[in-house]
């Protein structure tokens, strides 16, 4: 993707803007390249000569504009200036494509009393998006304005704001600027010190003029009325073909089977009506939200307000029993407990904490844990610095994180896989042949004198046989099959699509904590520290003398109480229960204090043994908290106790950084290999550190201080030695995967040195394979950017540490492919800002990536996916959401049945279920293929019958047409798509692209076999002393039954029998054949029937108009001949399987792949990287 933001500006028309995102850190629309605005309006000249061509055709290219809007805008419509236009043609290209999807939008027009709303000085949102759709205007000009568009009849003290709603956002027309910009642009640049400022509230003039620049904040699903969804689905373009064919089936007098096709497009149609309806409604019914909300005014004045009139800026009162979030805000003032499972799938409660005041610009996800986000549970809200819990209104409607996943559903982002594009082709390609198909029927039907109404009739006939119409119906209930097997193993799919792109799948990123380990961690023990030494581990934390490092264990936590049950992450629960210290809230805590407080940790009764200590415990009160971060990878409080003269903090996160923020005096020397020998030996190391404060114990004066006044000069305490097991499914898992040539990547939040372990424990690197740490340097002073290569054995290569001299001296083995990169976040993110192209080598080869914040692991997977790798991402669903959106496969382990958080959702808790949705992938497009073969080779069958028969004047019957569409094809179609997954993984992949020599060389070679039997029976038929020639003279139906119509659909009906049997193959990708038992019954079945109807076709032969043939000979001749199509169907299939790769081979050079990581990895084999020796600059 371009980095220009803004490419058409200074060189094209004003009427075009663009606008360029950033696809790696907006998941949600991590597919879109650009997007570009033109502008049209009125022009009487165009609409005049727009309804000329309307009537002219006979309303025709009203359907036509139905399905390209674009199309009638440009012939209705002139174009000019974005800040004249009345109709937006908007413009979407797709990273991987290189088309363009057009959609058209109608520009809104409001009037707006006089008001001003400051647009920051910068078109750039805090999610990494250029939100505006510029025109050609030097990106310097942004100033401060009113953005509103001022017309000259507009009244006075009114001004006109012209909008347009796009996928349900909102952009609003600026007019120095001549752009339209999201209206989230507005309230950029805001800082926390804003934020803050606004608990006073919105006066009524100001929340007016916000509400209509804003909109309402709903979150609206469209749901159609039945008349609407019925007008809809009978101007598709699929059924608009049916009703062709239908017109013309009754114009040539095949009532019966026209009816019939009626009677299933109309049950079909009603269906899609009600499933679609019935999905509307759920789906409003679970994001409707319209509460009661209470809202401050200025002076002090509360009001009650319905929650769609809340716009930014407005503050609420939060109750103290919680509730439903109906927007995003910042917590201002007190802590909530909210249940954040309906936009993450993590079912554990989180603590949201007051945001601080400071200069710092505000950002959701980097202040997310002083964020409330709408459609969240808020289960508890606590007032702490003043009566209320107050919360400032940020974001609203489509907006919000809510909204955005909502428009994920409702616009789903385009699919770019090479099967689908190419079975357009295919379609086309057959549409071609019937063209040809119909220009040799009219020259056939003109020679034997038929009635030119009768040629035109049967000539447009004949498109309807080769284009099948119910092609759509059975390539969709491939994916409906494999769907519902996942969901009967506890993997709920809410994008069906996607199924077939996990057979596709060549690389899978996996979260360690949680997905390749246990959820659970249970305390190893406690490194204390006396001086500048380790003590030996202690078990038992809860013996630990009372001290620092004991109040440290019992307090740095954000644990909270609900319903009486300590609730908060699972590895703070670990910590407490090791202490035996017991948590409590409310009243009851400040009593025990004397004053407010957040909360008080109780301690344990004094065992005997202990009671002889030096300091008797005593009651710890909280009284301030900054939580985890996981870009800060740490977390602090500021705690007190009774007879304290002045209060501590204590400071819990990942070792290196805690070590960083500690006075070096109190490090320990041997940090570094103390850390590294817990750290190989896979456990997880949490440091703690503290310090006192010199300020009163009071909540008032801990809330007054900053994140940067606690964390400096600390003393460090000690270490936290948990142990975070594999789960017993992990390592064959990976194995399976390794062994099928699917490469497993581990991206997690965690130390370096532990994931290396992990890694090494589960089989992603191997014990003889080499691992490579890359670590990074940024640019300091003179120095340039600089990256280096230690081998893990060396016992410098322990989280960032480095030794220049064993690195130089360290030597890389010269073969890639057994070897394995690892690194940090940080080292990412100085790869991505200073070695953009030294990234696609270290991408191709890295297995381990740890330290990874969140919006790095979207990142990741969307840079894999540049190189053109299928990326599966398999994770928890908490700090994994950008990951799992962005990936083509994303896997979430929740407990939900299915969530918004991914297009997959595993109720299984462990990684069992990526191999089982590749299997089902690859299972569903060989499937996919199958049929599709099928149903081309079906309608080129049936396309042969009719041209022979044409041939001589004659035509298949109605019941003929109606036994062989609905009674022989449709069951076969259905049934062949019931074959599971084969059991276990293979190396090899279906192939993706169905216009290719292995496809397109069955499907000719079985043309020419079925035109070939079809032509020997007719042949046979005319050779017969018996034969009776048809009268030419009369024309079909009129002319049925005779001898070439009862031979032509006696042995076409077993093609399709033997040509159904023939493209369902079952390895590597199914099961046998003989597995799917009623597909094999139905194809026992109808066999035995055409058996019989050929033999002896008794009460059937009336209602078929099938001829009476008496030569019992001549019957078994034609078996044989069936029985000689059998055998040469599959024996053509078994040698274009067998010997077409290796002729193909032998006959054509190896070409060099078209994708980006093969080309990669193969220049990595001729010139091996990283260097051997030194450092990278």
């Amino acid at each position: 993707m371009s980095a220009d933001s803004s490419p058409l500006v200074g060189n094209t028309p004003t009427s075009y803007g663009t606008l360029t995102i950033e696809t790696s850190l907006d998941p949600l629309n991590s597919s879109v390249s650009s997007v570009r605005l033109s502008g049209y309006c009125g022009s009487p000249w165009r609409v005049i000569g727009y309804h000329v061509v309307v009537w002219v055709m006979a309303g025709i290219p009203l359907l036509l504009f139905r399905w390209k809007p674009a199309w009638g805008v440009w012939l209705r419509l002139q174009p000019c200036n974005l800040a004249r236009a009345e109709t937006l043609v908007i413009e979407i290209r797709d990273k991987e494509d290189s088309s363009w999807q057009r959609h058209t939008v109608q520009v809104q027009t409001e009037a707006i009393s006089e008001g001003s709303l400051e647009l920051p000085p910068q078109a750039q949102a805090e999610d990494g998006r250029s939100q505006a759709a510029v025109g050609a205007v030097p990106e310097g000009a942004w100033k401060d304005t009113t953005p509103l568009h001022r017309r000259e009849e507009a009244v006075r003290g009114q001004q006109v704001l012209r909008y347009y709603l796009f996928q349900g956002q909102r952009y609003v027309w600026i007019e120095t600027q001549q752009a339209f910009c999201h209206v989230s642009l507005l309230d950029h640049g805001r800082t926390c010190d804003d934020i803050h400022h606004s608990r006073l509230g919105l006066s009524l003039q100001d929340q007016t003029v916000k509400r209509t620049m804003y909109g309402p904040n709903v979150i609206s699903v469209p749901v159609k009325s039945y008349p609407q969804l019925l007008l809809d689905e009978a101007l598709n373009p699929y059924y608009g073909f049916q009703a062709f064919s239908i017109g013309l089936w009754l114009a040539d007098h095949y009532y019966w089977y026209a009816l019939c096709i009626f009677l299933v497009s109309s049950v079909s149609i009603c269906l899609s009506l009600y499933k679609t309806r019935k999905q509307s409604q759920t789906l409003r019914d679970m994001v409707k939200l319209s509460v009661q909300v209470c809202v401050c005014r200025p002076g002090g004045e509360k009001e009650w307000v319905d929650s769609s009139e809340l716009v930014p800026g407005d503050c609420l009162m939060l109750p103290q029993e919680g509730g439903l979030m109906p927007c995003d805000a910042a917590l201002v003032a007190g802590e909530c407990m909210v249940n954040e499972s309906s936009l993450t799938g993590e079912s554990i409660p989180v603590l949201k904490t007051a945001l601080l005041e400071g200069p710092v610009p505000y950002c959701p996800e980097t202040h997310r844990r002083h964020t409330l986000f709408c459609g969240t549970l808020i289960l508890q809200a606590r007032a702490f610095v003043g009566p209320h819990v107050l919360a400032v209104v940020t974001r609203t409607g489509f907006c919000t994180a809510k909204g955005g996943l909502v428009s994920s559903i409702l616009h789903p982002r385009p699919i770019n896989f090479k099967f689908y594009k190419h079975s357009m082709k295919f379609v086309a390609a057959l549409s071609v042949l019937a063209l040809l198909g119909t220009i040799y029927s009219i020259f056939i039907l003109h020679r034997n004198r038929v009635p030119v109404n009768e040629i035109v009739i049967r000539a447009l006939d004949l498109v309807t046989v080769v284009v099948p119409p119910a092609l759509p119906a059975a390539m969709t209930v491939c994916t409906l099959y494999a769907q519902s097997r996942l969901q009967s193993q506890g993997v709920f799919c809410i994008h069906p699509l996607r199924i077939n792109l996990g057979g596709k799948l060549r690389l899978v990123c996996f979260d360690k904590t949680g997905t390749l380990t246990e959820d659970g961690l249970d305390v190893m023990g406690v490194v204390p520290l006396k001086g500048q030494a380790f003590l030996p581990l202690v078990p038992e934390p809860r013996r630990l003398p009372m001290g620092p490092l004991l109040r440290a264990l019992a307090t740095c936590h954000a644990l909270s109480r609900l319903q009486d049950t300590p609730v908060g992450d699972p590895m703070d629960l670990k910590m407490v229960e090791s202490t035996g210290w017991v948590l409590e809230e409310g009243p009851a805590a400040d009593s025990a204090f004397g004053t407010q407080v957040l909360a008080v940790m109780r301690p344990p009764v004094q065992e005997p043994q202990l009671q002889g200590m030096e300091e008797p415990p005593l009651p710890v009160s909280i009284l301030g908290r900054f939580p985890f971060s996981s870009a800060l990878q740490r977390m602090n409080v500021v705690v007190a106790w009774l007879g304290a003269t002045q209060p501590e903090t204590y400071v819990k996160g990942s070792p290196e950084l805690v070590a960083s923020l500690c006075n070096p005096e109190t490090v320990p020397t041997n940090f570094a290999q103390m850390l590294q020998n817990y750290t190989a030996a896979g456990y997880r190391v949490v440091a703690l550190a503290g310090k006192p404060l010199p300020i009163a114990p009071s909540l008032e004066a801990a809330q007054q201080l900053t994140r940067d006044t606690v964390e400096q000069e600390l003393s460090l305490l000690g270490l936290l030695v948990m142990r975070n097991l594999l789960k017993p499914q992990t390592a064959p898992v990976i194995r399976a995967l390794r062994n099928t040539c699917l490469r497993t990547v581990m991206v997690t939040g965690d130390n370096l040195q532990t994931a290396v372990t992990v890694a090494q424990n589960c089989g992603m690197v191997g014990t003889q394979e080499r691992l490579v740490i890359v670590h990074a340097t940024p640019p300091e002073r003179d120095q340039p950017a600089s990256l280096e290569f230690l081998p893990v054995e060396s016992s410098v290569a322990v989280n960032g540490a480095k030794d220049s001299d064993q690195a130089a001296s360290y030597v890389v083995e010269r073969d890639p492919r057994f070897s394995h990169l690892a690194l940090s976040g940080f080292t990412f993110g100085v790869l991505m800002k200073h070695f953009p192209r030294l990234l696609p080598k270290v991408l191709v080869q890295g297995t381990v990536f740890a330290r990874m914040a969140p919006e790095q692991k979207t990142q990741l997977v969307c840079e894999l996916q540049k190189l053109q790798y299928c990326v599966g991402m398999c994770g928890d669903g908490a700090n994994d959401c950008g990951a799992l959106k962005a990936a083509d496969v994303g896997i979430s382990l929740s407990q939900a049945e299915a969530s918004v958080v991914s297009p997959f959702t595993s109720s299984m808790a462990s990684i069992e279920c990526v191999p089982m949705v590749i299997r089902e992938g690859r299972c569903s497009l060989d499937t996919s293929f199958s049929v599709f073969k099928y149903m081309a080779l079906y309608s080129l069958t049936q396309f042969m019958s009719v041209l022979i028969l044409y041939t001589i004047n004659t035509n298949l019957g109605d019941m003929q047409f109606l036994a062989i569409d609905l009674v022989i094809t449709t069951t076969v179609a259905v049934l062949m798509s019931r074959t599971g997954p084969a059991l276990a993984l293979g190396r090899a992949r279906p192939p993706g692209a169905l216009l290719s020599v292995p496809v397109l060389s069955s499907l000719l070679l079985q043309v020419a076999l079925v035109a070939g039997v079809q032509l020997g029976g007719y042949f046979l038929t005319v050779a017969q002393p018996w034969f009776v020639p048809l009268n030419r003279t009369v024309p079909a139906p009129d002319n049925l039954p005779n001898y070439e119509n009862t031979v032509v659909f006696s042995v076409s009906g077993f093609q399709y029998l033997i040509l159904a049997a023939a493209v369902s193959k079952g390895a590597p990708f199914r099961r046998p054949l003989y597995t799917n038992v009623p597909f094999l019954v139905s194809l026992l079945l109808l066999g035995s029937l055409l058996v019989g109807l050929l033999l002896a076709p008794g009460l059937l032969r009336g209602p078929l108009m099938l001829r009476n043939i008496a030569d019992n000979g001549f019957k078994l001749l034609l078996l044989g001949l069936v029985a000689f199509n059998f055998v040469g169907a599959f024996m053509l299939e078994s040698v274009l399987d067998q010997c077409l790769p290796t002729c193909l081979r032998w006959l054509r050079p190896k070409r060099a792949s078209k994708k980006r990581f093969k080309q990669l990895e193969q220049e990595l084999a001729e010139q091996p990287w990283p260097p051997p020796t030194g450092p990278w600059r």
